[in-house]
């Protein structure tokens, strides 16, 4: 899977308390992590269509850029396969455990959280004032549940800035976190169509 990690070997990313980042060894079976995906996974699990069928899981391509930039961005990936905890929740489990830096998370994922991590994310970053996260969605995850609206409206209530991925963050995707060597890419050809569609859905839930 690109340069992606294996549930049992060295992958997963932590903060040291001076600052550096430094590798911690993955639970078994928790949360898939590396730098860059394979074409395959980003282009089946990241397309914007409207029925998932077949993408069960989520992957969440993420950079932390600290204010004024620094220190260099921190870009990987993370992906929640047979995972205890989603991948949203394990972000700041593992990859930015609870400190008092200031930080700007960007994160492009598959699909929009779901309800327990939309609660869970609403909490950290009122617990977490010093963090800024704004989130791109390829699709939304049943979008037309109440409960789904309400976790989302309270997540954007939180300070969270969430956005539906338009075609050129597809390829910021690609460029950024694909193990693309010589291949190249060209948005679906419904891949506008697809957006508008989710912006009009995601601007009536958060109207």
């Amino acid at each position: 899977m690109g340069k992606a990690k294996g549930q049992q070997e060295q992958g997963q990313i932590t903060l040291k308390e001076n600052g550096e980042f430094q590798p911690i060894e993955l639970p078994p079976f928790e949360i898939v992590t590396g730098e860059q995906m394979s074409p395959f996974y980003f282009k089946f699990q990241f397309r914007n269509v409207e029925y998932s069928s077949g993408r069960n899981k989520t992957l969440l391509c993420f950079r932390v850029d600290t204010p004024g930039g620094i220190t260099e961005p921190l870009k990987g990936y993370m992906e929640d396969e047979h995972a205890t905890a989603h991948a949203e929740e394990a972000f700041f489990q593992q990859v930015l455990p609870k400190n008092s830096e200031a930080y700007e998370v960007t994160w492009y994922v598959s699909s929009s959280p779901c309800v327990s991590c939309a609660a869970k994310l609403a909490n950290i970053l009122q617990q977490r004032k010093n963090v800024r996260l704004s989130i791109f969605c390829s699709r939304l995850f049943e979008w037309e549940q109440p409960e789904i609206v309400e976790g989302l409206r309270a997540l954007v209530s939180a300070g969270c800035k969430l956005r539906m991925m338009k075609p050129c963050d597809f390829v910021l995707v690609w460029e950024t976190y694909v193990e693309k060597e010589d291949q190249s890419f060209t948005p679906w050809e419904d891949c506008k169509e697809n957006y508008e569609y989710y912006m009009e859905k995601l601007a009536d839930i958060l109207k």
